[in-house]
């Protein structure tokens, strides 16, 4: 893949570039969004954006890509690929889109490293640029023929049938196709992406995941309000829109169905973990299993604050009861039930079937939790998938990490 020029050039550089990567994707976001306001305004989650927390994702991923290259020259970690892919094509990312992307990032580059930019390293670092991009061209242009729409061209007008208040700060919205033309079904496990226009007139996007059964006639998402001082920020600009402005019988932008962690169709046991409105993904591949009479055994574990915290509760246990073996537990660190976990989940009694599937859906410090746990009790890493909510700054770090240590 990476030419064996260029292999030497960016293992010689990658120690310092990977040292000035977080000053780079800075300058780089600064850049573009000087040069493309619309960017900031209608692609590009602005709180995200305050947080650091997409220039952290960009640093790790470009970081890992170059770093799997030169260890690996013959293979590309389509791990990573497919799930930015596949939150681009939710996004409407166009092949256009990544030639502005290059001419910025490559001028905060020359601007961060300075004379340390030679010809030769711009040259290397550009084959790096566009083997990564040609890959993410190539999948999301897969993705958008999947769906049968034009690269790009994702978004659909849907009607709010209904709103159920889930509890205090999480609401599902019930959406039908504003045509009344149907929609390709989504896998169970995957997200939409929503776009709204706040009132200063930019037209932010959200990602949700789709909470019900993949085969519904009517599509459901449970949002749940991002309040700021939780999340170190301001509050969630889209959420807060949603639960305050969004009624039944409006209309919202929604795009097709995308996400790579989707339910694997086999007949092994199934194991669903989540934390938190992390339940969402987890219900809507519950609900599959339960559509189709799943013969193996499925292990539903939930973590949460408190019972009243629990979105979906009573989806949780109902879609449990539907399957032959199946059972639920869930863990909370106040008001748990007789039965109920208090404090975090904790699998040393619960026993986990050989040849079980894992799905992880949470915060970071959860899944990585559950994932030790699930590796300690002999589920193999390549039997344990996840979903992240926001930037995936785990993946990418992982990556880098695995493969500096190869």
């Amino acid at each position: 893949m990476l030419s064996e020029k260029s292999t030497e050039t960016v293992r010689a550089t990658l120690p310092a570039v990977g040292a000035a990567i977080g000053d780079i994707a800075e300058l780089f976001y600064a850049k573009l969004f000087a040069a493309h306001p619309e960017l900031l305004r209608d692609l590009f989650n602005r709180g995200n954006q305050n947080a650091g927390l997409q220039k952290q994702a960009l640093a790790g991923s470009v970081a890992a890509f170059a770093t799997h290259l030169v260890a690996h020259p013959d293979t590309r970690p389509d791990v990573m690929l497919h799930r930015i892919a596949h939150k681009h094509a939710s996004l409407g990312v166009t092949r256009e889109q990544y030639a502005v992307v290059h001419r910025h990032l490559f001028a905060a580059i020359a601007e961060v490293l300075g004379e340390a930019v030679t010809p030769e390293v711009a040259e290397a670092w550009d084959e790096v640029y566009w083997l990564m991009a040609n890959a993410l061209i190539a999948i999301e242009e897969r993705l958008y023929a999947e769906q049968q729409v034009l690269a790009g061209d994702v978004w659909r007008t849907w009607t709010v049938a209904a709103r159920v208040e889930e509890t205090a700060d999480c609401t599902t919205f019930h959406l039908t196709p504003a045509d009344g033309s149907p929609a390709p079904s989504p896998k169970p496990g995957q997200y939409v992406s929503v776009q709204v226009e706040l009132p200063d007139g930019a037209r932010q996007i959200r990602q949700y995941s789709l909470s019900g059964a993949p085969g519904a006639p009517v599509r459901s998402i449970t949002v749940k309000r991002v309040h700021g001082p939780a999340a170190t920020g301001p509050d969630g600009e889209v959420s807060n829109h949603l639960h305050t402005r969004i009624a039944t019988g409006d209309t919202l932008r929604v795009s097709a169905p995308y996400g790579d962690l989707v339910l694997r169709d086999c007949a092994a046991p199934v194991l669903l973990a989540s934390a938190g409105i992390g339940c969402t993904p987890m219900l809507s591949m519950l609900a599959h299993l339960a559509d189709t009479g799943h013969p193996a055994p499925v292990t539903v574990l939930h973590a949460d604050r408190s019972p009243a915290d629990h979105a979906l509760r009573g989806d949780h246990r109902a879609l449990t009861h539907k399957l032959p073996d199946a059972s639920a537990r869930f863990w909370y660190e106040a008001g748990a039930e007789p039965g109920d976990g208090e404090g975090r989940l904790d699998l040393s009694d619960v026993p986990v079937a050989p040849g079980t599937t894992a799905y992880l859906c949470g915060p970071l410090p959860f899944m990585r939790s559950v994932r030790a746990q699930l590796l300690a009790k002999g589920v193999p890493a390549a039997d344990i998938h996840y979903e992240v909510f926001g930037p995936d700054l785990w993946l990418a770090s992982a990556s880098a990490t695995a493969e500096a240590s190869a």
